[in-house]
């Protein structure tokens, strides 16, 4: 883990804000689900995605395929995009 060297206090009703720059690094926006971890004495934080999400647009559907053993879940649109991407790099090669 890297500490960020951020500190927050809790409020009286137990909420911590996440520092802007953190919430835009991390691409976490307003109403977005966060995960809570506990991991011995820390509280992990971290931005919630589904099991079955694409890994490349973040969608969840049944349309969505496991590839590479597993190790990939991609939607129809995530794999267009891997496609093209990969097709650029051939032609660059």
């Amino acid at each position: 883990m890297k500490s960020t060297g951020i500190v927050r206090k809790i409020d009286e009703l137990g909420r911590v804000v996440l520092p802007k720059e953190l919430r835009r690094t991390l691409e976490i926006e307003k109403s977005n689900p966060v995960e809570i971890l506990v991991d011995g004495e820390n509280v992990i934080l971290r931005k919630y995605q589904p099991g079955n999400a694409c890994m490349i647009t973040g969608k969840v559907s049944n349309d969505n395929m496991m590839l590479a053993n597993g190790k990939l879940i991609v939607s129809p649109k995530g794999l267009e995009i891997i496609s093209r991407d990969i097709q650029k790099v051939i032609e660059k090669a």
